[in-house]
């Protein structure tokens, strides 16, 4: 009897053993997937961010390709004011460009979570320094036709979250919201995902709303207006000479 009872306890053991990896292996799977949804092995794309305040509204134009999860390049092409302001991402170093002061400068590991060009966005957002199937634990929860991830950072991670959820429609399998929350449990700011639209036979959403829970009626919305993926990038886009290069 004992040797039957153990068997059956082994066996049931290796069940839930079993399925605990296959839904672990999902998760990470689904992961991946958001973690390329815009980037692949290489973009190009033009973009619109509306940064909206209680006091003031600014809509910039700016043109972005990557490569990877590891370099990226962004140009502003309007407003005038701002034109040619840029920002080099490679590997794990950042610099940004202002042509007015012709000066670039070295965005610092402790900046990566400061504003983008004064956005609900940071540097860290824009050039996706991190990759969170990299960075951190991922586990899966499904429920009302959707599927619930929930990110903790892995004890090697350098970030200011303790947790990101990431709701995503099990239909598409496409991300709805991101939820960003303090070491304290308490939620700081949401990224809705919209206007899911084709681009190089990919769908995805093509609006992002970041959305700061500490700060009254602001929020920035970045819209992808084209965006291309897989082309042939020339080296020479990810370096500091075409960085400091003059727009227009």
């Amino acid at each position: 009897m004992a040797r039957h009872l153990s068997h059956y306890c082994i066996i049931v053991f290796l069940l839930l053993s079993s399925t605990f990896a296959t839904a672990n292996e999902e998760a990470v799977a689904l992961l991946t997937k958001i973690d390329e949804l815009y980037r692949s092995d290489s973009s190009i794309s033009t973009m619109k961010m509306q940064i909206v305040t209680p006091n003031w509204e600014r809509t910039l134009e700016m043109q972005s390709w990557t490569i990877g999860m590891d370099d990226t390049f962004i140009r502003i092409l309007s407003p005038k004011k701002d034109q040619g302001v840029a920002t080099l991402k490679k590997d794990r170093e950042m610099w940004n460009y202002f042509p007015k002061i012709n000066k670039v400068i070295k965005v610092p590991p402790s900046m990566m979570m400061g504003s983008w060009m004064g956005s609900d966005f940071t540097n860290d957002d824009l050039v996706r320094e991190v990759s969170l199937v990299k960075e951190y634990h991922v586990e899966k929860e499904d429920f009302e036709g959707k599927h619930k991830l929930t990110l903790t950072p892995k004890e090697s991670t350098v970030t200011v979250w303790g947790r990101i959820e990431i709701l995503v429609e099990k239909e598409s399998l496409l991300p709805i919201e991101q939820r960003y929350f303090n070491d304290k449990g308490e939620k700081v700011r949401s990224m809705y995902f919209s206007d899911i639209k084709t681009f190089s036979g990919k769908r995805l959403p093509s609006k992002m709303s970041m959305v700061p829970h500490n700060k009254e009626h602001h929020k920035t919305v970045i819209e992808y207006v084209e965006l291309t993926f897989d082309t042939e990038i020339d080296d020479s886009i990810f370096t500091l000479r075409n960085l400091k290069k003059r727009y227009k």
